[in-house]
């Protein structure tokens, strides 16, 4: 079997164990999937994130344990067809794993089913093609720079017919909005005054503004850059180099990874590589306020074969949050929040990346220097979006499901609250339940400017 994605990282795990149990087909993949020891500690309830398929239905065949039985059963075949002609059993339950990485942080053997699902969707795609659907998704951050795609996304969602043509012809769900670009992206400013070095580098940061950001909510990355400079720092925009392609904005290709493209997302990484490279090479950090891209740069770029250069980004790029409270432990972020006196409440929703991170640690820090601020994080899995996943006609109504569990019973109880939430799918499914769209820590941070900032 031809791997996709680079399993070298899992060469010895399971050697020894005479529970690891190691499909015979696989090879490093097939190690990657046998570190689940059945515990079965994913089939529990609470907090957490994992499971959010297997805490809708109850049914353990949609825990990350189950699907490794699953998994397990088709690479341990006669003919690795079994797994690359998956059955409908192992074909769903790994439709419905949203890579929401609940189960690498809170699994005790740290069983990374976003992963495998991403090498299992890559092995479908070489085998069976690619759905137009699917494609449209994948394709998202080119789609987006089309002057059409503003307006066709607004007739879309007005039209009751239209969506339904769409839900018929490509499965995208009638009754979900779908998210329409601001009227003015995000805006670079002057290439020469962000290319010339200004102080010490540990005084210098690199904004890295992702694709949803840029096109959907512009807010939250002039908030970032804002809030930077108020702390003292100079902020370098990430932008492409002028000889690839300078008009299109700079993408982690993380739908293209999540829709069983990592050729392309490979392409898109060492795009983002070179514009980067210099600055990483100065030493700088590189900052970024979507939660699923960062884990993308620091993560997910590790398995895609990009060598040294990939090593040394992951090791520089922090969420926002991350970013202020280790200046802060640093003695660099001198800068103190102010009280927000028109704000008596506030609900913080994680994205589940923040939490397989241990970000939200870093978020709460941040809200308990805002004097007097009345905050609580909101003990939720999921919210059901997860990119392309709550759009989809077919998980409609398993996304609203996972939302009703805890997010949404939260905000109906608070309907008064602030909310703040970094993730652009958490927005989303926030707006699309009838909610106040969320507000970006940044924009909360940057509310709590002293007024002379």
């Amino acid at each position: 079997m031809k791997l996709f994605l680079d399993w070298s990282s899992y060469e010895n795990a399971g050697m020894g164990d005479a529970y690891a149990d190691i499909p015979k087909h696989g090879a490093d993949f097939a190690k990657a999937v046998a570190v689940c020891i059945g515990s079965r500690q994913c089939e529990q309830s609470g907090k957490g994130v994992m499971c959010p398929s297997y805490r809708i239905s109850g049914n353990p065949v949609l825990s990350p344990g189950g699907r490794v039985k699953l998994l397990k059963s088709a690479l341990n075949a006669g003919d690795e067809q079994a797994f690359l002609n998956p059955d409908p059993e192992l074909a769903e339950a790994m439709d419905l794993c949203l890579s929401c990485k609940g189960c690498k942080r809170e699994c005790e053997n740290e069983v990374d089913m976003a992963l495998i699902k991403a090498e299992f969707l890559a092995q479908q795609v070489a085998q069976h093609g690619m759905s137009l659907r699917r494609r449209l998704w994948s394709e998202l951050p080119k789609i987006l720079c089309w002057p059409v795609a503003r307006p066709l996304l607004l007739w879309r969602n007005g039209s009751a017919w239209l969506a339904r043509a769409l839900e018929v012809a490509l499965g995208i769900g009638a009754k979900v909005r779908l998210p329409v670009p601001a009227r003015q992206p995000f805006q670079y400013g002057s290439p020469a005054k962000d290319t010339v070095s200004v102080g010490p580098v540990d005084k210098q940061v690199v904004l890295f503004v992702d694709t949803f950001n840029h096109y959907f909510n512009p807010a939250a990355a002039e908030a970032a850059q804002k809030l930077l400079k108020a702390g003292g720092y100079q902020v370098h925009i990430a932008r492409p180099r002028p000889d690839d392609e300078p008009s299109r904005p700079l993408c982690c290709g993380r739908t293209y990874f999540s829709n069983g493209r990592p050729d392309r997302a490979a392409r898109e990484a060492r795009r983002l590589l070179k514009a980067l490279e210099p600055h990483v090479r100065a030493g700088r950090s590189i900052v970024g306020l979507e939660p699923s891209c960062i884990l993308n740069l620091r993560d997910e770029y590790l398995k895609l074969g990009l060598g040294e250069a990939a090593q040394k980004l992951a090791e520089k790029v922090l969420l926002l949050e991350e970013f202020i409270v280790r200046e802060q432990s640093a003695g660099r972020w001198t800068l103190h929040f102010q009280a927000l006196p028109d704000v008596s409440r506030l609900l913080l929703h994680g994205h589940c990346h923040q939490k397989a991170v241990g970000a939200i640690k870093s978020v709460r820090k941040l809200l308990k220097q805002v004097p007097g601020l009345d905050f609580e994080l909101i003990e939720a899995s999921c919210c059901g979006m997860a990119g392309n996943f709550g759009v989809e006609a077919e998980h409609v109504e398993h996304a609203r499901a996972m939302a009703e569990l805890a997010l949404f019973p939260a905000l109906r109880a608070e309907p008064a609250a602030l909310l703040v939430s970094n993730g652009f799918s958490c927005q989303q499914q926030i707006s699309n339940g009838g909610f106040a769209r969320p507000l970006h820590l940044s924009q909360l941070l940057c509310m709590a400017l002293p007024a002379s900032e």
